[in-house]
Parts: C-alpha cells; structure tokens; sequence
C-alpha cells in the first residue's frame, strides 16, 4: 500500500507534518519502536511508528530519523501522547532527510495503526481473518474497550472451534480464552515450552506438532515486529538471523488442534493470528520503555561512581513507576542475568533483558502489566533488573524477604533448558536487598559475584544470591580479589553504615569480642562497658547481619572478613 492510502484513511488519525512529495511510496510493513538505534531490526520498506521516548533533547532528533533514512524506512509517524505537540527539530531532521513525517493523534493507539497496515499489505491473510478483524477493531487496543489477545483467543473458539493459549519461553501463560472451559495447567504450559524452544532450535519451521497425554497441540511462534520480517517478497533479515538471538524471547501460540491436515487458508488465518498477538507483545515491550530508561539511568550512575545524593534522587523518580502509592522509600535489589553461547558473533545482551524481565515476573502484581514493577538495564552481553521491595525497616535487619535465588528458576528451568539445546548457558545472581543509594553499588557487585559462582556450576540454568558470597568456604587462595571484597562487605558494611550514622562502635566491639574468645566478662573489662552494654552491642551486630557469635562458623566468618578488610 502507498503512504497516500494511510493519510486518507480518516480513521488512522494521521496528520502531515511534512514529505508530501514522497506520498507515492509503498509501505512493506510496519514497526513500533523507541529503540535509540532499532537499525538491527530494519529491512527496508516499513512504516516505523514511536512515542518519542528515546528523545532527550533536539540532537537526539537528527540521529534518530537518520538512521530511519539510511535503513530504507518509507516514513515516521509519532504519537503525541508522550509529548504533545511533535517537536520542530524532528521536523527539521525528517525534512533534511526526505523522510515523511505524520503526527498520530493521542487518541488513536499504535495497534490500530499496525493492524491496518498488516492487513492491507498481507495479501497472503485469509479471508475469514479479514471478516473476524473487521468485526473486532478494537480487540487490540488498549484500555476497557478492548480485550487484548484474550478476545482473539475468544474469536478462534467461537469462530473457528478452536482452543489456543498464549505462552511465554518459560511457560508462563501469557493469555488464554476468557469463555468457560478447562484453563491450561502450569506443568503442560512449561512442557509446552519446552517442545517448541527445543523444536525452534532445530531450525523447523512452524506450527510444530506436540502430544501430550491425549491432547494434541500445534504450536505457532509469535515474533515482535522487531523480529518480523516485512510483508512482500524478498529474502527476511530473521531467514539470515541465528535463531539463538531469538529462542529465549519469542511468545508462542498453542492450538489444541493437530494442524498437519489443515488446508493452507487455515495455517494462513492461524499465522495472521500470530501476527495480531504480536501487536499486544509491542505494546508491552513498548510500556516496559519507562522502566527500562529509569534502570539504565541508575545503572550509569552506580557504574561511574556519581555521588550517592544524585542516585538517591533518581531512585525517588523510578520508586513511585515501580511501585506505585508507596509512602516509604523501598529496599532494591539487584539480579544480573547473562546469556552466552559457545561459538558465533551473537548480541546477547537484549537478549539477556528480556528474559530476565520475563524471569522476574511477579504473578501477584496488580495492575495492566504483571511485569510493571521490574526495570530491566543491559550493558554488553549482561543484563542487569533493578527490583524494588517495600521498605521493612529504616535498619538493617538481614531480612531475607524479596528474592531468592534458589526459588527463582524453579519453574522455568525445564523449559529454558531446552532453548539452550546444549551449547548454552543461563546464569543469574542475586543481591541481597539494601535500603539506600549508598547500598547499591555494593549489591550490584554482589551479584554479579554470585551470577559468577553460579556460571562455575554444572547445568544450562543456574542461579546464586548473596548468602553463598558470605561464607569462609569460598575464601580459598584463588578466589579473586573482588570476591573477597563481597565477602567482607557483606558481613561489615552493615555494622560500618550502623557505625557511622550512630556514632556506635560496632565493628570495635566485634573485633575485641572475638579476640576475647566470646567471653563476655573479659570483653566488657576490655572495653570499659557493662556487661549489659556489651550484650545490647553484640545483640545489634547479630540483628544487623543475620549471624549468631553463639556459633563457631559465624565467629569464623567474621573473623576471616575483619581480617581480609
């Protein structure tokens, strides 16, 4: 279809804003993005659609649209939600550049504007798919009007007969009919998953055919527009992808059906189907934009060694995204995930975010998206989620409320197993939490420590928090220098921080205790403390750190970290 056909289809919302020469060329396909750089995910011919997100100041602007031009991109429509008025530099940009620029009216969602355009320029789409969008526009938007990929499910079984669920690659399920009947149990969601990330690593090609028990399942992937190739002829830049930078982040549609006698018509509704639910999986990705800008601006911060006063200030901004109507400032923590292949030149590291955000879900979230309490950085092949708890103490407690590592790969272990297919690795660590901006420098490094102790091990998945960091066993002459660090930060930090905002004399005490064999008596003398002083000294040291210097292997470990500190 031509730019010409979208500006005069009053219900897409468009306004030019400049490029009216340029309304004669043909539109391939269509992309929503607020990548700063979305080049990887460009073939030529689309339409690419953003909310301005990844725009800072005017020069942002030029670079962008830019890189639009020089990947063949037909024309730019911004949505003015975010902003408002489109900014006259991206006007400017998009002139010099020969690019068509259209502004798109708040009120019209991107996914009305995809679902447009897919249809018209897929001329492989089959007609009762066509007759089902027509009559349900609006079951891909957003907000009470719609339904999501619910209502398509819903379609498929009232119009087709057909039972179909939408999964996530570690068997989380995404969405599923809304109508009565049997849900989809957890255990064959992750079988599910398992089959089709074992199937795609083979390199087949779609629907793969799976039985479990009785029931037979057809299984479709789902691919973002990121990943998609555009409609028309041509070799697709995913034919010439290695399918290991995708395995790990692709939805998939399962149909209980066997679609290995099905007429072409029927695969080719089921693929145009895929490509509606994709729609909502860009919706999705797009709304995760805020948090994952707020996790790279404090992963920066951490990183170059800004003043804890100016993280404290973005934490107070990405608080109230992450956790919204909390009064308190929250406790972080930190999860480092990495993704790594044996052989070929492959980017791991979006990779990397998006199964970490998919990893972190919390099924318990309220609110439109169960992820929206998870902001997820990458920096190279590593992916880094800052993950708030709500506040329990304004102290440190040792609490081990929040995340836990030997937890968090449980149930989607067996599936990313599969992915991996033998010549890959998941590893993961976790941090303990902390209370303040001065804390997370500290439980950055501690986890990734862990993600380390983790990657030593056997097995494609592997996880390890903070508690395997604090114990003497890992103090052996060949342990890095920085793991020792972690060490001893994490058993004196506590008591230092306590030191300092109290003027107490924990650390002190702790070492004369020790040197005094645990006599209390003798300690006390030492010190010039009562007896009960020194019990009220030694009682915050164990509350503030989770030990007992009752016990031998908790006097060990402290020994080691004043030691080595």
């Amino acid at each position: 279809m031509r730019l010409r056909a979208l500006l005069d289809t009053d219900a897409l919302g468009l306004r030019l804003l400049g490029g009216e020469d340029e309304l004669d060329r043909t539109v391939r396909g269509v992309m929503t993005t607020d990548l700063r750089d979305p080049s990887r995910y460009l073939s030529g011919g689309e339409l690419v659609l953003t909310g301005l997100a990844w725009r800072r100041d005017a020069d942002d602007s030029e670079a962008f649209v830019r890189i639009l031009a020089q990947a063949g991109v037909v024309a730019l429509a911004a949505g003015e939600a975010e902003l408002g008025d489109i900014p006259d530099d991206l006007v400017v940009a998009c002139a010099r550049h020969r690019l068509p620029l259209f502004a798109v009216h708040e009120s019209v969602a991107f996914a009305t504007i995809t679902e447009h355009v897919v249809r018209q320029v897929s001329g492989e789409r089959a007609g009762d798919l066509a007759a089902v969008v027509d009559r349900h526009r609006r079951m891909m938007t957003s907000g009470p009007a719609g339904g999501g990929p619910d209502v398509v499910l819903d379609l498929l079984g009232s119009d087709l007969d057909l039972r179909a669920w939408v999964l996530s690659p570690t068997g989380r399920l995404i969405a599923g009919p809304k109508v009565a009947g049997p849900g989809l149990p957890a255990e064959t969601c992750a079988e599910l998953a398992a089959e089709h990330l074992a199937a795609a690593r083979t390199g087949r090609r779609g629907p793969h055919r799976v039985t479990l028990g009785a029931a037979t399942y057809s299984l479709f992937p789902i691919r973002s527009s990121g990943h998609r190739p555009a409609a028309g002829g041509g070799r697709s830049a995913q034919a010439s992808r290695d399918v290991r930078e995708t395995v790990l982040s692709d939805w998939l549609l399962a149909v209980e059906a066997d679609a290995g006698d099905w007429p072409a018509e029927r695969l080719d509704l089921l693929q145009g189907v895929t490509q509606l639910i994709s729609v909502e999986r860009d919706r999705r990705d797009a709304a995760r934009t805020v948090r994952r800008r707020l996790a790279q601006e404090v992963l920066e911060l951490v990183q170059t060694g800004a003043a804890p006063a100016e993280i404290a200030a973005r934490l107070r901004v990405a608080a109230p995204v992450l956790l919204p109507g909390l009064g308190a400032a929250p406790h972080w923590q930190v999860v480092v995930a990495r993704v790594e292949w044996e052989g070929g030149d492959i980017e791991a590291g979006p990779v990397a975010q998006s199964l970490l955000e998919e990893i972190l879900v919390d099924p318990l979230a309220t609110g439109p998206e169960p992820s929206d309490r998870i902001a997820v950085a990458h920096t190279g092949d590593e992916a880094i989620a800052l993950v708030p708890l709500p506040a329990v103490s304004t102290e440190h407690d040792g609490s081990e409320s929040g995340i836990l590592a030997d937890a968090l790969l449980d149930s989607v272990r067996d599936p990313l197993s599969a992915g991996l297919d033998g010549d890959g690795q998941v590893t993961l660590g976790v941090s303990a939490a902390v209370h303040s901006a001065e804390g997370l420098r500290g439980a950055l490094e501690e986890a990734r420590h862990a993600r380390r102790v983790a990657a030593a091990r056997p097995g494609r998945v592997c996880a390890a928090g903070h508690q395997e960091l604090a114990s003497h066993v890992l103090l052996l002459p060949f342990v890095p220098d920085d793991v020792r660090r972690a060490f001893t930060a994490r058993l004196l930090d506590p008591l230092r921080d306590y030191d300092r905002r109290h003027r107490a004399e924990l650390i002190p005490t702790l070492e004369a205790f020790l040197d005094c064999d645990g006599s209390w008596t003798r300690c006390a003398t030492r010190l010039h403390l009562h007896v009960n002083t020194l019990r009220y000294r030694v009682g915050r040291i164990e509350q503030l750190t989770s030990r007992d210097l009752s016990r031998l292997e908790d006097k060990l470990d402290f020994f080691l970290a004043l030691r080595m500190s």
